[in-house]
This record gives structure tokens, sequence and C-alpha cells, in this order.
């Protein structure tokens, strides 16, 4: 599976996937503890960590999130319910994560929960349903009902999910067997600027490029992108529904021009989608800035809760996440 490519680059889809979240009023931090930083591979394109307690107490966002959230992911998740999991007390926060295998472009992904689990009753759940672990090493591996999803356990507060492929190289990266995410310098500090959001996510250098083509549209046939993507280095972004809805992406860059040419591109469609668009498109337009600065593109977007409804129904947000 090419992961980008599936997921329209992880741009606006996964943006708002990942979103719905946090539309409940709540103002916590999704971090990720040791454990489940070293289980993450080094080559990760991709982490989305989100407050999952959020999730299930907004109709809104469980609208928002059936509307959009990718089938791999719905996967996921299914296999965690069906495995026993209350996602309402369990779960505290979700992570999904996705790395490259070194295969041409293929992209594997996998989750991880993090919360107060008790061990000895899944133990005990799964004993009693002659539920067997495999083991990988050390590691126990359960299956999650009849999805042919695995999890499994790192710690009482944190576990790993997903098919048998994408979390055994997972494990081999927290073994030591193969380098993690903390000999990533670059995506490391791409975190650094957002871990304490209740939402929050950062792409490679590959995933930033497939975001912005995804964000541009046409306007990414242009010359001036064609010139400056691969001079694109990473990428964050942060999102939240408290008291209207706010979006924060920022674009690392080389230098100021680059930032500056990349900024004018955008800006360029944008005003291209103002012209053309729908009311609710013309409506984000007016509520989103683009710039630049030192080497960064910003853009910003914060809008209310009925414009961004709306904006939902556009012709612009269908293309996006087809």
């Amino acid at each position: 599976m090419k992961f980008h490519t599936r997921f329209k680059g992880l741009a606006v889809s996964s943006v708002l996937a990942a979103a719905c979240a946090t539309l409940a009023p709540v103002a916590l931090a999704a971090q990720l503890d040791s454990d489940a930083r070293t289980v993450i591979p080094h080559d990760v394109t991709q982490i989305i960590v989100v407050d999952y307690r959020a999730m299930q107490n907004s109709p809104a966002a469980m609208d928002l999130k059936a509307r959009i959230l990718p089938p791999e992911i719905k996967q996921l998740e299914q296999a965690l319910k069906s495995s026993g999991f209350n996602e309402n007390h369990d779960v505290e926060q979700l992570a999904f994560a996705a790395y490259r295998t070194g295969e041409g472009d293929g992209v594997k992904i996998f989750g991880i929960a993090q919360g107060q689990f008790s061990l000895s009753e899944i133990l005990a759940t799964f004993k009693k349903n002659k539920v067997k672990a495999t083991l990988y090493r050390t590691n126990r591996l359960y299956p999650m009902g009849s999805s042919g999803m695995m999890v499994t356990f790192l710690n009482p507060t944190t576990m790993v999910f997903g098919s048998s492929d994408a979390i055994k190289p997972a494990l081999d990266a927290r073994d030591g067997i193969a380098p993690n995410f903390l000999t990533n310098q670059e995506m490391l500090g791409q975190m650094g600027g957002v871990d304490s959001q209740p939402l929050w996510s950062i792409l490679d250098q590959k995933g930033t490029q497939y975001m912005m083509r995804g964000l541009l549209g046409e306007a990414s046939q242009l010359a001036d992108y064609d010139q400056i993507k691969k001079r694109l280095l990473g990428s964050r972004y942060t999102m939240n529904f408290q008291n209207g809805v706010k979006f924060s992406l920022d674009v690392a860059t080389p230098d100021t021009f680059t930032a500056a040419t990349l900024s004018s591109v955008l800006n360029a469609a944008a005003m291209y989608k103002k012209v053309s668009g729908t009311a609710s498109e013309k409506q984000a337009v007016d509520a989103t800035t683009i710039d630049s600065s030192a080497g960064q593109l910003e853009v910003r977007f914060a809008t209310s809760d009925s414009q961004f409804s709306s904006l939902l129904q556009s012709p612009l947000f269908q293309s996006v996440v087809r």
C-alpha cells in the first residue's frame, strides 16, 4: 500500500480525521511516553497523536470522523474495540505512526494506545476466550478478534497494535535491533514545538511534499512549486475546536527565499479558490493567513464552528479527502 497516495498525501484528510478528537472542550496535552517513542522506527514519515478521550464526547467529532477517516485507521480502531477494550475508559491517547519500509514507496502504519490498562483483567479475558499469544523474541503478540490484527503490551500504560508485518519492525526498533525514532533528529526537532497540544502531527520531507501537493491542488503543477518541493524539509501541525476551529501548520525550508516563494505559490492558489470557489470556500480563504518567516512557511486558519460545518459540505473538501 502506498500510504501517502491512499491518504491523499496525509494532508487535509488526515488533519481533519485526527482533529475530530479535539472537538470537546479539553485542554490536555497528547504526549508520547518513552516506550511509545522507542517503538516508532527511525524512518517514520508521519506521526499523529490525539487526546482520544475527547473523541467520544462530541457528535460533531464522530460525524467528521465518519466522513473522512481512512479505512486503514478505521480497521485499526475496530480491531481495538473488538478485543474488548473500552475506549471511553481504557484509552486516553491514541497515536498512529506511518513509516517507510525501504521497499519503493511502501509505507506501513500501526497504532499506539496509551492509558491505564488493567493487564491482569485483559490477560484473564484472553485466557478465558482461549486467545493464545505468539512469541516474537520476548514480546507476546495477541490476535485481536478476527481482524487479523495483533496487539502487544510494552508496559501497563502503553500497547501497540496493527498487522503483524507492521508491528514486528516496530518491536525491532524498540528492542534495539533497528534504529528507532529517538535517533531521527530531524523529526524529534519537529515534535518539540507541538507535543504539548491536544492534537499534533509531524511529517518528514517526503510526507510534507505529498501534503503540500494536496493542499495546492492544480497549483502544484506550477513551475515554481516543482522547483521548491525538493527543498521542503519537514512540517508539523496542530488543530483544535475550542472556541471555534483553529489550525496551525508550519513547513520548514532551508532559507527565507524558499519559504517566501512557497508562500507566494500558496497565496496564489488561495486567491484562485476565492475567485472560483463556493461561498463557504471563499469564507475559508478569508479565514486563512499564509506567510513566511525565517525560512518557515506559516499557515493559520481560524473560523467559527458553523462556518467550518459549511466547509465540510463543499466540493473543495470533498475533492481533498476523496
